[in-house]
């Protein structure tokens, strides 16, 4: 009998050793990266669609506001006109923390968010979302 084996064996399963601890550390923040990268991508996502919805909501206080009034408020009067009349509570603010921009263009409405960067133009999550027809879709 080798009196060393005990010893040997009593070594190796103590713990781990320096590198499979780098490995599953390793590893542990490849998964972490990707998950971190997947989950911000959504988040962009999210904030787009919750605009793109809060327009739809003050597209709808818009129409509620023709119909008690007969006519949609011009561009100097802004969405204010829908909060003094009692058809929205309070104005929502964009997910990025901006005013909801309102332009009545010849008697039709427009209610623009200019994304993350708060300014015209742009791409990504820097683009425009719009209720005009033309513009509604993201880049």
């Amino acid at each position: 009998m080798n009196p060393n084996k005990p010893k040997q064996q009593r070594r190796r399963s103590r713990g781990m050793t320096l590198i499979e601890i780098m490995v599953v550390i390793t590893i542990l923040g490849l998964i972490a990266a990707t998950v971190g990268v997947a989950v911000i991508r959504t988040l962009g996502e999210a904030k787009e669609d919750k605009a793109a919805l809060d327009i739809k909501a003050i597209e709808t206080a818009l129409k509620l506001h023709y119909v008690k009034t007969g006519r949609f408020p011009d561009t100097s009067a802004g969405l204010n006109a829908l909060v003094e009349s009692r058809t929205l509570e309070q104005l929502p603010k964009d997910p990025w923390q901006n005013d909801y921009v309102y332009l009545n263009e010849g008697g039709r409405p427009v209610i623009l968010s200019y994304g993350a960067d708060g300014t015209a133009g742009g791409e990504g999550e820097n683009a425009d979302i719009s209720s005009a027809p033309a513009q509604s879709t993201r880049g």
